[in-house]
């Protein structure tokens, strides 16, 4: 499944550390949830994710809070494309749990 979406970037302060991420549309995290996948910690599911020329894999994960799955922003990928807080990035999401 390769999704694509523009997505809000908003900080999460948590202990000592700063993390970035963008939410994941309603409906596509709707779908995601549907897709048949072994368990994960914390619900995550693995994902190759683009932004501009930037690409790299991690794990989406759920946010109860905005009942949406969540792409964590790492610092190199932030730096590389000049995301910032409250801006907006256009997401390629390959969803390779399935």
């Amino acid at each position: 499944m390769i999704v694509e979406f523009d997505a809000d970037v908003f900080l999460w302060d948590a202990r000592t550390e700063s993390w970035f991420f963008a939410a994941l549309p309603d409906d596509l995290s709707a779908q995601i949830r549907e897709i048949p996948r072994p368990a994960r910690g914390f619900g995550s599911v693995r994902v190759q994710a683009r932004i501009g020329g930037s690409d790299w894999r991690t794990s989406i994960f759920p946010d109860s809070a905005r009942g949406a799955y969540v792409l964590p922003l790492k610092k190199s990928v932030r730096d590389a494309e000049g995301i910032v807080d409250g801006g907006v990035v256009a997401v390629r999401l390959e969803v390779l749990d399935a």
